[in-house]
């Protein structure tokens, strides 16, 4: 018999084969579709996030883990309406100009979506000022940058001087890849540095005050 540990379980796993029936399940029994998502779905990735970052867990297994979640997520959103489905905020994420390195910057996306926070995510390649036109149309507070390469960094710094410019002082912004570091992040004067996926969680958190 399915229960909201059982789907937890499900997610810290990977199982795709049983998350549906198990969702369903709970669904059936008349199960509000936030405790599904709150307790069950995140309820495990809460878990999967701290193993990651200590090293008893690896990208394979958390990718596996979120496909998991989003594949619970899509049963249990169409209960909700429009406005029902919790986030802790928006997240405009991206890898700078001159990057074109993706995989890191889809880890911290679907992490941060399978914690609860709505992910605009604008690819590969982008300029400042798309990073500050996202920011501005989606009314993110946090914008993600991420980059892989020594020669792209200084992107980094070119974006935040684009948004000191235009006065967006209440956006936050955070830098990471293999070759940034929290020296480097207060150097340009960003707002934090996550060397992974599930530290870069815990920073936006900190940074909404979730």
């Amino acid at each position: 018999m399915a229960t909201l540990e059982s789907v937890a379980q499900c997610v810290i796993t990977g199982n795709l084969g049983e998350i549906k029936g198990q969702v369903q399940e709970l669904i059936d029994a008349g199960t509000a579709p936030l405790d599904i998502i709150n307790e069950g779905l995140i309820g495990g990735m809460n878990i999967v996030g701290p193993r990651f970052k200590a090293g008893e867990m690896f990208v394979p297994e958390v990718l596996m883990a979120a496909k998991a979640m989003g594949a619970g997520v899509e049963l249990v959103k169409p209960l909700l309406g429009g406005d029902d489905m919790p986030s802790l905020g928006k997240v405009v994420l991206g890898t700078v100009k001159g990057d074109l390195h993706d995989i890191g910057k889809n880890l911290v996306g679907m992490m941060l979506e399978s914690t609860g926070f709505t992910v605009v995510n604008v690819g590969i390649d982008v300029a400042p000022e798309d990073f500050l036109k996202a920011a501005k149309d989606s009314g993110a507070k946090i914008v993600a940058m991420s980059a892989l390469l020594t020669t792209t960094m200084l992107a980094m710094k070119e974006t935040v001087d684009c948004f000191k410019e235009a006065g967006m002082n209440d956006v936050k912004l955070i830098v990471g890849g293999a070759p940034v570091s929290q020296e480097f992040a207060d150097e340009i004067g960003a707002d934090g540095f996550a060397p992974d996926a599930a530290t870069a969680c815990d920073l936006c958190k900190k940074l909404l005050g979730c």
